[in-house]
């Protein structure tokens, strides 16, 4: 019997510092304390790509995304430097998409021209909101002009296509100022959207300290809002917060939401990865930046997902998706078919949070909507089987 093919392949690298953590935040990113060790980190990762030859071996990566904290606070040198030797050490797809976040304040036309020329053929801009009020609840260093410079710059600088990050649901907003942010970007016109409800997550300073955010009817109906304009736009939602105008969707995110490999690289990343086996492994690299420099093996923790935690993470990101998933893609990455776990979708379709058919499973409105909820209820039936395997802790 011939063993499955192997997931599609990413490449993350992960920038940790930041000028000042926002409030929001729960990625792993550290403020900036004096001159960045370019030169040391770049090598050290490189390292770490040298150790990680024998996991990936000759397959080729398809894309590549320099994430953080703010990958913009590198220069164009050291990203040049960066793809130069994972070039030389990989196989890169022809056409791979190499995207890298940055956020308004921390570039300028001349740096966004640097990293086209190092490689990068996509920007994510992490502008957030064109409302200064907005901007200082949210900690955000840059104000609504350094948003408006930003956007243009990028569409000027003739990168294959550029991301705009906007949130909403913040401190105060109202719906006419959702509308004007919507507005101003999409004056703009970039390629792809990422809109995103403001959530407090746990371990981050609006947890211990949180704002008063929009009352709920308020909420819904900021958020029905910006929907309906980006879709009056032309923009395609393909997934619960990414909107895209045809043939832009983003390859990188799109292989994490289909559950495809990544190998993480950088203090504190993260990698999923499938051996030869099938067997699906979970990394994450050592999170202090300076023991990240010197150390020999740079992997803190490796996990071996078993079979309950493969099928949960594989919906986890798939229902995601507004097209979800079929019955090949399901097969392929967990080894179970549509019936197998129909005991899953039973109960969900019968409450309209689920629609599975012949062409297969998918979130409806209401069930992106509830999408938390429901993957919680999926948990609680996955682990609750009476034939389920011990968790990998």
């Amino acid at each position: 019997m011939q063993p499955a093919p192997l997931p599609p392949l990413s490449l993350y690298i992960h920038i940790p510092w930041c000028v000042v953590k926002c409030p929001y935040c729960d990625f792993h990113s550290l403020p900036q304390r004096g001159p960045l060790p370019e030169a040391a980190y770049v090598a050290a990762v490189l390292a770490d790509l040298d150790a990680a030859q024998a996991t990936i071996q000759d397959r080729t990566i398809g894309s590549v995304f320099f994430g953080g904290g703010t990958p913009s606070l590198f220069s164009g040198a050291a990203v040049a430097s960066l793809l130069a030797g994972v070039a030389g050490r990989v196989r890169l797809a022809a056409d791979a998409e190499i995207t890298l976040e940055a956020n308004p304040g921390t570039v300028e036309a001349a740096r966004f021209q640097a990293f086209r020329e190092a490689g990068v053929n996509r920007l994510s801009l992490g502008v957030q909101s064109l409302h200064d009020a907005a901007l200082k609840a949210l900690g955000r260093i840059h104000d609504a002009r350094a948003g408006w410079a930003a956007m243009e710059a990028a569409a000027a600088a003739g990168f294959a296509s550029f991301n705009v990050d906007i949130m909403y649901g913040l401190p105060g907003q109202t719906p006419d100022a959702a509308r004007t942010d919507m507005e101003g970007v999409l004056a703009v016109h970039p390629p792809h959207l990422s809109l995103y409800e403001l959530t407090i997550e746990a371990h981050t300073a609006f947890a211990h300290n949180p704002p008063a955010l929009p009352e709920e009817d308020m909420r819904l109906a900021i958020e029905e809002q910006v929907t309906q304009i980006a879709a009056g736009a032309g923009y395609e939602r393909y997934e619960v917060s990414a909107y895209a105008r045809p043939g832009q969707q983003a390859r990188h995110n799109l292989n994490y939401w289909r559950f495809g490999d990544y190998l993480g690289l950088g203090a504190g990343a993260h990698s999923k990865l499938t051996d030869a086996a099938g067997t699906v492994v979970r990394e994450v690299r050592m999170q202090d930046p300076q023991r990240y420099l010197t150390a020999t093996d740079r992997v803190a923790t490796r996990r071996v997902l078993a079979r309950t935690d493969l099928i949960f993470e594989f919906l986890l990101n798939n229902l995601r998706l507004t097209r979800g998933f079929d019955e090949g893609l399901l097969r392929a990455r967990t080894g179970q078919g549509l019936t197998d776990l129909q005991a899953l979708w039973r109960e969900p379709v019968r409450r309209g949070l689920l629609a599975w058919d012949a062409d297969g499973v998918r979130a409806t409105a209401l069930g992106r909507r509830f999408l938390d909820s429901l993957l919680a209820d999926i948990l609680d039936n996955l682990e609750g089987r009476k034939d389920r395997p011990a968790r990998a802790r």
